[in-house]
């Protein structure tokens, strides 16, 4: 056996797929009308930040739309690390319907 055939991988040849907190992904934010906002966050970032970005720069209150990933509603701790988000992920979303009720005239 030759030398070559012997070697076994390095650590630096096998890279293990571990996430750094402090990496920087992109995230798209899609709205309900196809509307796209990109965002550039470090996985550690907590998503209201996003959030709050988000509804400043449509104009629109926070407390009035809903970010959805993966059909699931974002919460103010969660983060890119916590949801398992990736590069390029989308998320989505929705403008919280206000009021609804009709009134019935008698």
């Amino acid at each position: 056996m030759s030398d070559e055939e012997q070697q076994l991988p390095t650590q630096e040849q096998a890279e293990p797929k571990v996430e750094d907190a402090n990496a920087t992904i992109n995230i798209k934010v899609v709205s309900s009308a196809g509307e796209e906002v990109f965002f550039k966050i470090k996985r550690s970032t907590k998503l209201s930040k996003l959030q709050g970005a988000y509804a400043s720069k449509v104009g629109k209150d926070v407390g009035s739309i809903r970010f959805l990933y993966d059909g699931v509603r974002i919460n103010d701790d969660d983060t890119p690390a916590s949801l398992d988000m990736e590069d390029n992920d989308t998320i989505d979303v929705m403008v919280e319907q206000v009021g609804g009720s009709h009134q019935v005239s008698p």
